[in-house]
């Protein structure tokens, strides 16, 4: 965090252009606009005691949507104002600047459903202490997309609040052994509306759940929210259909272990507060022998397989371009291509396996979980800054590979799979973390530019796979396509969470 808020502009904005450059567009635009503007009371309970904080709370919602149209919050500021007794305490332990992370619970309700989105907050740089009186804080960030399933006013309600202050002395060291946590509850008697968005026309199409199910959660094993039948979806921001244009995903049909499969997905940047897309790629997948265990009684079947990814017979996703409109106002492209570090052979020959999966039978449930492991190294170049080029050389990359991991669980019962297996798709989340980066820069050194921006802070990752193909069940008709690469409907895109 703190490299991100003492980044150069020219760094902030080619970092954000690297890794926020492949977005893709938000929500369908709506008739009108509607300002969001609450003043809130909160009663936050930090480490030293309850401490009175206000709460003021903008951002901009549409003033009507359809059901089924994706309603996206946009510009969401969260403005903190401590109380002067606070401000004096951080200065009198040291602190000269203090840094804020937000994230508010707001309850989207309509009709009978009621559903809870997260807004994330984070402030852009740190705030000097005042030298007297109440210490306000800003803080944005990320915001989830609803999508109402039926007509019916959308109501947005403001809820609990948990805020993080990292202080620092005038050197930059923290002030202080850790930061300051506090969970925040409303203070009674408010109105805690945001805003009401109107929903009627169209068909009317039955709300679901759509909490996303983090990887340390088995699918089956979550309670549904009180009030959650015909809830509006919650998600992230709005994304879209990775379209027909996939490229070309072709399997061996004389190999009768090798599968093909499309993936996709989004990736935090913890440092930028964003999250970017992985391009549409093309997976081969060699599943290995299947051996069966009893491990505590339980009947657990054992398979290691290998995953490698194909963009035009590299081991790479494919490149992606992209421009970003850094501060609001500066473009800035560049491209970032990922390419995978061979898995290697043993001295026997075999492949080193980077995908293992384990499914437990126990009684009429039966769980699957699925780690994949991929180490890959990330190359920059065409970086351009408001359209004039920023010369990075041919070799800009990270110092060393770095691994990708992901974990994908799904569970069986009644015959019926909820979540992730190898051979039939689905999603898997983990997180990545860059390393330093090194060689950048012809003229001048680059490399603590790019290192400063996008190196160390772990990302959170969510990825899907397609329904694999096996390509020796599906051999191309005689002059006809390859096998394998009409057999899939688009992947959804999905975002990243946080």
């Amino acid at each position: 965090m703190q490299g991100a808020r003492r980044r150069t502009a020219r760094g902030a904005a080619v970092g954000a252009a690297i890794l926020l450059g492949g977005m893709i567009p938000g929500a369908e635009a709506a008739s009108g606009v509607q300002e969001v503007d609450a003043e809130l009371s909160y009663t936050c309970a930090f480490p030293g005691g309850e401490q009175p904080v206000k709460v003021g709370i903008t951002a901009e919602l549409p003033e009507s949507a359809r059901p089924g149209q994706v309603v996206q919050p946009d510009e969401p500021v969260l403005h903190l104002t401590l109380p002067e007794s606070m401000s004096a305490d951080l200065a009198g332990a040291g602190a000269a600047t203090v840094s804020a992370e937000t994230r508010l619970a707001v309850d989207v309700s309509q009709n009978e459903g009621k559903a809870r989105a997260e807004w994330l907050g984070t402030a852009a740089e740190p705030t000097p202490l005042p030298d007297a009186g109440a210490l306000t804080l800003s803080t944005s960030g990320g915001v989830p997309y609803v999508k109402p399933g039926a007509s019916g006013d959308l109501v947005f309600e403001a809820s609990t609040l948990t805020v993080e202050l990292t202080p620092e002395k005038a050197d930059g060291l923290p002030a202080g052994s850790a930061p300051l946590s506090a969970d925040c509850a409303p203070d009674p008697e408010q109105d805690m509306a945001l805003a009401v968005v109107g929903v009627s026309g169209g068909e009317d199409a039955p709300g679901e759940e759509s909490e996303a199910t983090p990887s340390e959660t088995w699918p089956g094993e979550r309670e549904p929210a009180e009030g959650s039948e015909g809830a509006p979806e919650v998600g992230a921001k709005a994304g879209r259909s990775a379209g027909a244009d996939a490229p070309a995903c072709v399997g061996d049909p004389s190999d009768g272990a090798n599968m093909v499969a499309y993936v996709t997905g989004y990736a935090n940047v913890t440092k930028l507060d964003g999250a970017n897309k992985f391009p549409l790629a093309c997976a081969r997948i060699t599943q290995g022998f299947q051996e069966v265990q009893f491990i505590d009684g339980i009947l657990h079947f054992l398979q290691n397989s290998t995953i490698d990814l194909d963009y035009q017979g590299k081991p790479q996703l494919p490149p992606t371009t992209g421009t970003f409109l850094t501060f609001g106002f500066m473009p800035t492209t560049a491209t970032l291509e990922m390419t995978q570090i061979p898995t290697g052979t043993r001295p026997d020959g075999s492949r080193i396996e980077n995908i293992h999966s384990d499914l437990a039978i126990e009684g009429v449930t039966s769980k699957n979980r699925t780690d994949v492991t991929i180490d890959f190294m990330l190359r920059l170049y065409d970086v351009k800054v408001n359209g004039v080029p920023l010369d990075v050389g041919d070799n800009c990359r990270t110092s060393r590979p770095f691994k990708l991991d992901l974990v994908g669980l799904g569970t069986w019962k009644d015959n019926v799979l909820d979540g992730y297996t190898l051979a039939s798709g689905g999603e898997l989340t983990g997180s990545v973390t860059i390393p330093p980066f090194s060689g950048c820069g012809t003229d001048e050194d680059l490399d603590n530019l790019f290192t400063a921006s996008l190196s160390g802070v772990p990302g959170y990752v969510k990825q899907v796979q397609g329904a694999p193909c096996a390509a020796a069940q599906h051999p191309p008709e005689p002059g006809g396509d390859a096998a394998c690469t009409d057999e899939y409907e688009p992947l959804d895109v999905p975002e990243a969470s946080r």
